[in-house]
């Protein structure tokens, strides 16, 4: 079967070290790029080439899509993998590095831009018969569209970028009188991040819990899904502890969604790595969003399932079958991520700086993926996730158990981090039982005293 020679990582920090070690043991060579800000990222050493591709504005390097390719020319890269952010779901990237001869390790482009505009993924999703939040057919673009909307589905309402994410370009309102304000404040955010103002709008789920669909789908025809996500601890719609499989969801519940899911995927005839979020609330499902690229959070699913998703990325990507059925994946255990942040714990301002002394937790069943090391320093430019912690037990409790004592372990000095934030939330009864929705985080953050 055919493999790929060299792989140019699209990426920095975990993430293209996490790509490069899954080409290194596919024997596949690798090449970094990187700023001037990032030389001394881990994967930057391991590669066995790399190149400067500019100054540490990412619209002038991770962003620039005409240096990345030709630094995959020099190179002789025969393929490029975007990892996740930046250029990842960017359909002009992607058909780009198609018609310069190169491959490019995720989705057809058409499918990324597809699902990268939230109006017509939600409605692929209609006509592939996924259940979605009621919402508007299309986009809001005036006052008394927004009013006549609104009364239309019944408040509360949230009104969403069409191009958005990471919650910006994200308002909800109660009333009438709220709707105006929050239709222009979601337009103007939507212009300023995304350079597209339009928004649509959907009906606000009052308790949901946030749970995703992991699926995979080779060239062939062939679909399948590795099981559900739970990431309801948000922080401003930013994820900020998942697990798998969700403490709310029956298997039934999970084998049914997954089944119509891979059913819609093979229908696209969509390829490689996609994530299916919904919204699930008092036994209902409700298509959100399709993500086409590798999640931050796919190690959990990782950890349940046995399965190497970046390297399935890989292969799929360079022509292979799946090799295996839906019936061949069996769930083992439980697994639960944290996201370590560069961040003031109970502010969240951002803390770059230097590592002074950093030791990470080890131990059956703990894995961290990371790219920093004692002397590194953490830049300003870029996103303020360090680490990921990830834990593994037989049970939700024995994997709650062993990632209190891995965080214990966990020593980042030198700058703040969000470590004290997952040990309290480990300890809280809500989290222990399961207890929890996506508002749950920012309520008990706002519940907390200023000087707790």
């Amino acid at each position: 079967m055919r493999q790929f020679s060299k792989v140019l990582i699209a990426n920095r920090g975990e993430i293209a070290l996490r790509v490069l070690r899954a080409c290194q043991e596919m024997g596949i060579k690798t090449v970094a790029v990187h700023s001037t800000a990032d030389a001394d990222l881990m994967h930057v050493r391991l590669a066995d080439e790399s190149v400067c591709i500019g100054p540490p504005a990412a619209k002038d390097s991770y962003l620039k899509m005409s240096t990345i390719i030709s630094a995959a020319d020099i190179t002789g890269a025969d393929a490029i993998h975007p990892g996740f952010g930046f250029l990842s779901e960017n359909p002009t990237f992607a058909a780009m590095v198609e018609e310069h001869g190169i491959n490019f390790i995720g989705p057809k482009p058409e499918h990324i831009s597809m699902m990268g505009d939230k109006i017509t993924a939600k409605q692929t999703m209609i006509a592939l018969g996924v259940p979605v939040v009621p919402g508007s057919e299309g986009s809001i673009d005036t006052d008394d569209d927004a009013l006549n909307t609104a009364n239309k589905i019944g408040y509360p309402v949230i009104i969403k970028a069409t191009s958005g994410g990471g919650g910006k370009g994200m308002k909800v309102a109660f009333s009438d009188k709220e709707l105006v304000q929050s239709f222009r404040m979601a337009k103007s955010e939507a212009k300023a991040n995304f350079g597209n103002d339009q928004v649509y709008m959907e009906r606000y789920l009052r308790r949901p819990r946030h749970i995703e669909i992991q699926v995979l789908a080779d060239q062939h025809g062939n679909v399948v899904h590795l099981g559900e996500r739970d990431c309801s601890l948000q922080r401003r719609h930013q994820k900020v502890f998942e697990e798998a499989p969700s403490p709310a969801l029956a298997v039934e519940l999970r084998d049914q969604l997954g089944e119509r899911v891979t059913l819609a995927l093979k229908n696209m005839g969509y390829r490689g790595v996609g994530t299916l979020e919904f919204l699930y609330e008092d036994g209902e499902f409700f298509f959100m969003e399709m993500n086409t690229r590798i999640q931050v959070e796919h190690p959990v699913t990782e950890m349940i399932t046995g399965i190497d998703l970046i390297k399935e990325q890989i292969r799929v990507a360079a022509g292979e079958h799946l090799g295996y059925t839906q019936s061949d994946i069996k769930f083992n255990g439980h697994a639960i991520e944290c996201r370590v942040n560069a961040e003031d714990p109970k502010t969240f301002i951002p803390s770059p700086g230097k590592i002074v002394n950093y030791l990470a937790p080890g131990g059956l069943g703990v894995r961290v993926d990371s790219h920093v090391y004692p002397g590194y320093t953490v830049p300003p430019y870029y996103d303020s996730m360090i680490a990921k912690l990830i834990v593994h037990g037989r049970t939700r409790a024995e994997c709650l158990s062993r990632l209190e004592r891995a965080l214990k372990e966990y020593v980042v000095d030198g700058i703040k981090t969000t470590l004290p934030l997952h040990q309290k939330l480990i300890k809280n009864p809500d989290i222990i039982e399961g207890r929890y929705d996506i508002h749950w985080l920012e309520k008990n953050l706002s519940e907390e005293e200023p000087n707790a």
